[in-house]
């Protein structure tokens, strides 16, 4: 089966989120979607506001983080 040249471009405009996550597997061996766990110190106070935000939201307290830091 022969793809045409606008296929093709459709098809990597369409999925360039998923041609870069590749390209940038094929470069560090690491996807970017990957998760690792790392030690931080929080004040009392901040770990009290984030069970708060968790237990009104919903989410783990490392999704609200990773959404503060990351927005």
């Amino acid at each position: 089966m022969k793809i045409d040249n606008k296929t093709i471009k459709r098809i990597k405009k369409k999925y360039s989120r998923a041609f870069e996550m590749l390209e940038e597997y094929d470069k560090t061996r690491k996807l970017p979607f990957q998760r690792k766990r790392i030690d931080v110190t929080l004040s009392v106070e901040t770990i009290n506001k984030l069970q708060a935000l968790k237990a009104k939201t919903g989410k783990p307290i490392s999704r609200i983080i990773e959404e503060k830091v990351c927005a």
